[in-house]
């Protein structure tokens, strides 16, 4: 997960300081010291960091704050507000033509992602409403265009291509003339991989630009490029020109530097960051909620958004008018928790709730769900309808074809129990909710 050694660093110190009564100038510098190393570990770039501490100091150490009720809650806040302006400040959305066609251009090294973070983006596109064209500009990489011929299949994505032997400039304005042809109001350019020290391919980014004037470059770092991340982004920005930047494999390092840096060393928003293979894991950046995220406040508002994108509103409905005539059976849990399965993986979803940094996620099972999924699976539709009816024998047929243990069945049926008796309370025991709606499901 990403930001989670800095995270526990940031916890720790912080602490230390909200445990004391009152600071001193000096508490507040050693602690300052302790947060330096804590990003300089993160693979937060040197000038970054020491721009960043000397910002929180100057405010730190005032005096309202040291003589104040909470000086180390009021410390913490100076951290986070200085977090969300090195990130950012505020969400940067893409930004499209009043008419006609839009081109974004996808720019950055070798095995960054930009083909998958291209399929991604137009697939997102396109449930927004909008009709992508995928355009193939890398003919120097074997199979380039074959992989994303692939990645655009597996979205429903038309892709443009023109072989290997036509160059990028020429592919480009033909897939822009093929846009218009064919009704597509959006084309995403996936050019090739290059080194930002290559002349001749920079070059070549620069008569793309020339000829097609996309309407957003967007550069895409590979989270785990560490300190190289600035060099590389100062490089394009330089010589192309960046007007966004999608961070990706984010969910895959645990120090997460490059975000942290990129953004204050071009001046370009942080567009997107991929946390994961599927779609809806290239996420849009909000400065806030990340800042949130990195000192373990956690993120729920982004977890709204997965459960809203995941939860089949007519089943949740279904769900709500169960629960509140007391109908709710194990095939409805058995149902929540397939959609909690479409949410992302459970420490992810864990580490977004507030307070929760503390706990190891490393820890957390993920196949407790696998297992609960398995048992109720095995079990008939009536068994799951009316639970009582699972006496010692059909308890031993369900284990034996759940791969499970009876102890497990029966510890699952009492946790069930358990929150059926939970619902019937917060209805206030009459089988409707007190205020007359219970809301979405709370699985």
């Amino acid at each position: 997960m990403a930001f989670e050694s800095l995270s526990e660093k940031l916890r720790q110190i912080f602490k230390g300081l909200n445990s004391r009564a009152s600071l001193t100038e000096k508490d507040v510098k050693a602690a300052m010291r302790e947060v330096k190393l804590a990003l300089l570990e993160a693979d937060v770039n040197f000038r970054v960091v020491k721009d960043f501490i000397a910002a929180v100091s100057e405010k730190a150490v005032g005096e309202d704050v040291l003589k104040s009720l909470t000086p180390g809650q009021q410390v913490v806040k100076i951290v986070n507000d200085e977090l969300v302006t090195l990130l950012g400040s505020a969400e940067s959305r893409l930004t499209f033509a009043t008419k006609g066609v839009t081109v974004f251009m996808l720019i950055g090294l070798q095995g960054a992602g930009k083909t998958t973070t291209a399929g991604k983006l137009a697939a997102q596109l396109k449930k927004q409403g909008k009709k992508p064209l995928l355009a193939a500009c890398d003919i120097y990489r074997p199979a380039a265009v074959k992989q994303l011929q692939v990645v655009g299949k597996g979205y429903g994505i038309p892709v443009f291509e023109m072989g290997d032997k036509v160059s990028p400039v020429e592919i480009a304005k033909a897939a822009a003339a093929e846009a218009e042809k064919t009704g597509a109001n959006v084309v995403i350019l996936d050019t090739a991989g290059r080194l930002q020290i290559d002349d001749e391919l920079m070059g070549e980014l620069c008569d793309i630009k020339r000829e097609v004037s996309p309407r957003e470059i967007l550069l895409v770092i590979d989270a785990m490029t560490g300190q190289e991340a600035v060099n590389i982004a100062g490089e394009f920005n330089s010589r192309v020109g960046v007007d966004g930047i999608i961070i990706t494999k984010l969910d895959g390092d645990a120090r997460g530097g490059a975000a942290l840096s990129v953004r204050s060393v071009t001046g370009a928003p942080i567009k997107f960051v991929g946390m994961g293979e599927k779609a809806a894991d290239l996420e849009a950046f909000h400065p806030d909620r990340m800042a949130s995220r990195i000192l373990g406040m956690g993120d729920v508002l982004s977890l709204i958004e997965k459960a809203q994108n995941a939860v089949d509103m007519e089943s949740a409905l279904e769900l709500e008018r169960k629960l509140q005539s007391q109908k709710f059976s194990l095939e409805d849990f058995l149902s929540q928790l397939q959609q909690i399965k479409k949410m992302g993986p459970l420490k992810d979803l864990i580490g977004l709730l507030p307070g929760m940094n503390s706990i190891p996620l490393d820890d957390v099972d993920e196949r407790a769900l696998l297992h609960v999924e398995a048992i109720i699976q095995s079990m008939t539709p009536q068994e799951r309808r009316k639970p009582d009816l699972l006496g010692a024998s059909r308890k031993r047929r369900v284990a034996a074809g759940s791969g499970r243990t009876v102890q497990e069945i029966n510890r699952l049926l009492k946790q069930f129990e358990d929150m059926k008796k939970m619902m019937k309370s917060l209805s206030g025991g009459g089988g409707k909710m007190r205020n007359g709606k219970f809301g979405k499901s709370p699985f």
